[in-house]
């Protein structure tokens, strides 16, 4: 699998505000790769600079085989990029934004094949601004595709969404990934984040602190599982030699087994083997959600 974007030691200062101090990542072709991070910790910053809009104060960004402080138009040609909802006029009709930005590149595939093909036939007289969330949000990624680019960027797509929503836009991108387009996906919602991306790059105060794919950052970035029994009484000290095992806890009649991912089989094996059966047996594990924020707290420290 080819690299498609090399960000190296990127960096990007506003005045006083050193909006991304040092940045690196890579994306590879075919994948999909979620930038996570805060508020004002530079993703999308970053992501402006691999794109040409923006010129970064230092580093190496290539996409693509382009530099796009020297080869934005070049590159333009050959990447999509989601629109904010506010760049798109409340009377301008889906028809009409589709027509428009297919002439800005041609070569790509006939607008009205886009149109259908993001099931927006039936709305083609309707003005942007009578649109729901979820066909607005269609829309912008129709428009990121018009021109059948290699990689696409989106940034905080599903903000504001319904549930419904949120869902049918994640069923876009993954439709988009299908067609074997390379997504460069901004978000700070770690269930879009688990659900769509194949890695992810975490950002806190414009650094990256973690790169993975969202088990490899849970394994790496935590305690591992928490498996928790009653004991009845029994003793439980030979759960200590168990492969995997970091601790046991009894509290009260609560034992807690505290160790690695794979040790919830062994804990229920060995129970067995001395009569000890259960029945309210439950295993802890951490969500991409805890290691995010202890990732995102250790960044700012």
């Amino acid at each position: 699998m080819g690299t498609v974007i090399e960000v190296e030691h990127l960096a990007k200062r506003y005045g006083d505000v050193q909006a991304v101090a040092d940045v690196s990542f890579e994306v590879h072709e075919g994948e999909i790769l979620g930038i996570l991070g805060p508020n004002g910790a530079g993703k999308t910053t970053s992501v402006e600079c691999v794109q040409g809009l923006r010129a970064p104060d230092a580093g190496r960004v290539d996409v693509l085989g382009l530099d796009p402080t020297v080869h934005a138009s070049a590159l333009r040609e050959r990447i999509g990029a989601q629109l904010q909802e506010s760049s798109l006029p409340q009377r301008l009709r889906v028809g009409e934004a589709l027509a428009l930005f297919s002439s800005f590149q041609p070569g790509g595939p006939p607008w009205r094949s886009v149109m259908h093909d993001w099931g927006l036939e039936a709305k083609e007289k309707a003005a942007f601004g009578s649109l729901s969330g979820g066909q607005r949000q269609r829309l912008l990624v129709a428009l990121a595709l018009v021109n059948d680019p290699e990689v696409v960027f989106l940034d905080e797509m599903t903000t504001g969404l319904d549930p419904a929503a949120r869902r049918s836009t994640w069923e876009l991108v993954e439709r988009i990934r299908a067609r074997g387009t390379t997504v460069a996906l901004v978000t700070h919602f770690m269930d879009e984040a688990e659900r769509l991306c194949d890695r992810l790059v975490v950002v806190a105060a414009g650094r990256v602190v973690a790169t993975g794919t969202p088990a490899e950052l849970v394994a790496a970035h935590s305690d591992g599982v928490t498996v928790t029994f009653s004991a009845g009484g029994a003793d439980v000290r030979f759960l200590e030699g168990l492969p995997g095992v970091h601790r046991v806890e009894v509290v009260d009649d609560r034992v807690l087994v505290h160790g690695i991912p794979a040790v919830p089989p062994h804990v229920g094996k060995a129970l067995v083997d001395r009569g000890i059966t259960p029945d309210d047996m439950d295993v802890e594990r951490p969500s991409l959600e805890d290691v995010y924020l202890r990732l995102v707290e250790d960044g700012r420290s």
